[in-house]
């Protein structure tokens, strides 16, 4: 990108709706983090969609250098190294790497972003904590209970800022939903949430056993989890219908919106867990995450339910992806869309949409497959991550909010495969009574990698 255009654009970021939320939030502050003396080295792995997507909102929001980025698929990595030179107002290209172990032995980073598929999260994230970054990683944070007890765990041990792409919390409609709706007291007692998603996003198909190309280390890409027979390229949806990549439905987009309603009424880990589902319609493919799932997380007095179907319709056109807080005097629902609140008898309904921030960034028009409707909001927590870094304070999405967040939607796979309700102790990080879930925290993993624990950062 050209510098003139890099700059005008970074002048136009102050005058941005999220932008205006968050130098209300820093104050003065926030012009200090964006126009900041001396540019911070970054690094980025996994470079794929979502993982250049990050990277670029970073890019957007303050000075940094992009010294290294890492992926086992070399046509990725080639294109990344391009693109990012092509942003980068120095017009540098990053150095490049297969194995994040190699890109981390420099030590020479102040910030690594993750954006790998979940079973990589943790032993990426730790091994960056280790080298001296600060980290930014995508959700889920873990792919089992006992990996993100041991990401908290480093994360204090090494003193370093932990950023969980749980973006919501910096999406600008929900921050004026839960400020003038929610801590208002317009909903009064809130017992009961609803949360849903009923995309149509279950990869299902039966694609044939081939040879891994030579541009792919498909061994590496696997690395922790179980060596499945290779079936192509595993980038984007394929690997998220496969639970030993991840945590189906439940884990991708649960966590995003029990998060969310965790964050808006100050909710720390649930009382109780049980859930139920399966795969009870798409029967015909590979994949063997479920399609159809219901889990209660119970709190004091009040009920957060999640639903999701990959089959059907919505309940609610409106809101296909979302959840819902019912209070005694009213009703709020949001997504990444919308906000509506709607009260109990009379009263003024009140109606928020998802702000664009597309003139004051115009290369996002062009970027290849950006949600620009996440994108102002991937940019205040940017922010957010940023202000932690350099007042050495926790950020709004800390990595032990998204532990709980995540290791949450992980017990309702469990109580849903054990087909009971459970208790987690975090304290002994133990099932409460229930020796054969506790089992279930920890998955095993595949030789030689080993599994981290919370111990290995006392």
């Amino acid at each position: 990108m050209d510098t003139k255009i890099f700059n005008i654009n970074r002048r136009h970021f102050i005058k941005g709706a999220a932008a205006s939320l968050a130098l209300s939030s820093f104050g003065s502050y926030g012009m200090e983090l964006i126009y900041r003396d001396k540019p911070l080295r970054v690094g980025l792995i996994g470079t794929g969609w979502y993982g250049k997507s990050d990277l670029f909102r970073l890019m957007q929001v303050t000075k940094v250098d992009v010294v290294s980025i890492c992926d086992v698929d070399d046509n990725l990595l080639k294109e990344a190294a391009n693109l990012i030179s092509l942003r980068q107002p120095s017009g540098k290209t990053p150095r490049t790497y297969r194995d994040y172990r190699k890109m981390l032995a420099e030590k020479d980073l102040d910030i690594v972003l993750i954006g790998t598929p979940d079973h990589w999260h943790a032993l990426q994230a730790i091994e960056a904590l280790k080298s001296g970054a600060h980290v930014y990683v995508q959700k889920p944070i873990s792919v089992d209970v006992i990996e993100g007890e041991a990401m908290v765990a480093a994360a204090r041990k090494y003193n370093r800022v932990v950023q969980v792409g749980t973006q919501r919390k910096s999406t600008p409609h929900l921050i004026d939903a839960k400020k003038n709706i929610v801590d208002a007291g317009l909903l009064g007692k809130i017992s009961h949430v609803e949360m849903c998603c009923y995309y149509h996003m279950r990869a299902n198909g039966n694609p044939p056993i081939e040879k891994v190309p030579d541009f792919l280390d498909y061994e590496l890409w696997t690395g922790p989890a179980p060596l499945r027979p290779y079936d192509g390229i595993p980038h984007r949806r394929w690997w998220r219908t496969f639970m030993e990549y991840g945590n189906g439905i439940m884990g991708d987009m649960c966590v995003h919106m029990l998060d969310t309603v965790r964050w808006m009424l100050e909710l720390d880990w649930p009382k109780r867990i049980s859930s139920t589902g399966g795969i009870y319609v798409q029967k015909d493919g590979k994949s063997n995450i479920a399609d159809t799932q219901t889990a209660i997380f119970e709190y004091e007095e009040l009920n957060c339910v999640w639903q999701h179907r990959s089959w059907g319709t919505p309940a609610d056109p409106d809101y296909p992806w979302s959840f819902k807080l019912y209070g005694e005097k009213g009703t709020l629902s949001g997504s990444t869309m919308r906000a509506d609140f709607v009260p109990h008898g009379d009263g003024e309904k009140i109606h928020m949409d998802v702000i664009y921030e597309k003139e004051k960034y115009p290369e996002d028009l062009t970027e290849k497959d950006i949600e620009l409707n996440a994108a102002p909001a991937t940019r205040l927590h940017m922010l957010d991550f940023l202000a932690a870094i350099d007042k050495g304070t926790l950020p709004i999405a800390d990595i032990r909010e998204g532990h709980v967040s995540t290791a949450s939607c992980i017990l309702a796979n469990m109580a849903m495969a054990t087909g009971r309700p459970l208790i987690y102790d975090p304290k002994n990080i133990v099932v409460v009574n229930d020796a054969e879930a506790t089992a279930l925290l920890q998955r095993d993993y595949r030789a030689p990698w080993k599994h981290p624990h919370p111990n290995d950062f006392k």
